[in-house]
Parts: C-alpha cells; sequence; structure tokens
C-alpha cells in the first residue's frame, strides 16, 4: 500500500486534530499522505486551531500546534493520488476562494476517487460545485452553504460522531466524528486492514 498517496488541502487555522488524526491514521495503515497549502511548499508551516465544545453556543478556538507540510501546492498532479482529504476549522472558508483548490476537488471528483472532508471542510466541496445531488453533511453551521449547494443534508448525530458516504464521498460534522469518517474512509478506498 505504500505507493498509495492521499492528498490532504490545508492552511493557517485548519482544525489541529482534523488534520493531524487522520493525516497519521491514515499513515499508518499503511498510505503516503501529503499535506499541502496554497502559497506554501514542502517544508513550510501552517499553524493549526484546536476548536472544542465547551457548552457555549458555538465552538471555541484556541491556537493549536505548528503543522509540516509536506508537499508543494504549485506542483501537485492529481493523478498521483488515490484520495483526497479536507480538513475543518477556519482554512476552508479561504482556501474556497483559491481557484487551483476547486481545481483540484473538481479533478478528484471527475476520476470518481475518494473525497473525505469533515467539519468546515464541505464549505470547498460547495464552492467547488460538486455537491449538487449528493447526501452529505458537515459542521451543523454550515448546513445553509451545503443544503444551498444543492446536497440532501445528512442529520448529524447528538454526539457529532457520525459519518455518511455517498459514493466516492465521505462527509463527517467533526473531530468526534474520526472513528466513524477514518473507518468510511478506507471502506470506500478498499483498505483491506487485518488485526
Amino acid at each position: 500500500m505504500s505507493s498509495k498517496k492521499i492528498l490532504f488541502l490545508a492552511g493557517d487555522y485548519v482544525e489541529d486534530l482534523e488534520i493531524m488524526v487522520p493525516f497519521q491514521a491514515l499513515a499508518a495503515v499503511g498510505y503516503e499522505t501529503h499535506a499541502a497549502c496554497p502559497g506554501k511548499k514542502a517544508g513550510d508551516l501552517i499553524r493549526t486551531a484546536i476548536h472544542d465544545f465547551e457548552g457555549d453556543q458555538t465552538y471555541s478556538e484556541k491556537r493549536g500546534h505548528n503543522f509540516v507540510l509536506n508537499a508543494d501546492f504549485d506542483s501537485l498532479n492529481t493523478a498521483n493520488y488515490v484520495a483526497l482529504v479536507i480538513p475543518g476549522g477556519r482554512a476552508p472558508e479561504y482556501l474556497r476562494l483559491n481557484a487551483r483548490v476547486l481545481e483540484i476537488v473538481r479533478e478528484f471528483d471527475a476520476a470518481k476517487k475518494p473525497i473525505a472532508a469533515i467539519c468546515h471542510g464541505p464549505q470547498i466541496l460547495a464552492a467547488a460545485g460538486i455537491l449538487k445531488g449528493r447526501r452529505s453533511m458537515a459542521y451543523p453551521a454550515v448546513q445553509p452553504e451545503v443544503v444551498g449547494a444543492g446536497s440532501t443534508w445528512a442529520e448529524v448525530s447528538p454526539g457529532a460522531d457520525n459519518s455518511v458516504i455517498d459514493g466516492h464521498l465521505i462527509t463527517a460534522p467533526a473531530w468526534p466524528a474520526h472513528p466513524a469518517w477514518i473507518r468510511d474512509t478506507l471502506k470506500v478506498l478498499g483498505a483491506k486492514i487485518e488485526i
């Protein structure tokens, strides 16, 4: 499986757990994970944000870790990757304004390669125009964008720990869904894990 590469699209203030956990988990089962960001090269850092649910009307936000990118955005070739992962946090809000980011999403979609997006990541899917006629979910505050892009909203469980698959699209509401979302991503990838 080591020749199978997965691309992560991220940027400053990506949600800490939503980049770190799947990046490491997918690498642990044998995929080569690459993270890229517009305007940055391999070896550059992005800052992360930690979003938590502490009883307020919305999530809280704290500074997270530095995350080292290991791929150059400008030289990305989607043909080299078997899947795309889009973590949430604040990064999708501005990444969706980048024309090449949207092209990358459309290229993966046209090739029917798995696209896994979590939390605010579906903002990028909506901006890329790939949600029409599909069932998906996101962080609940993103529901208007997802539905406005033509997607059927999949209900988020009370613990925000569920995921939904629609063809090659895997979406989830937030990091509490990591077990379901990562498992569903591996299922769509056709991965076989022996324990």
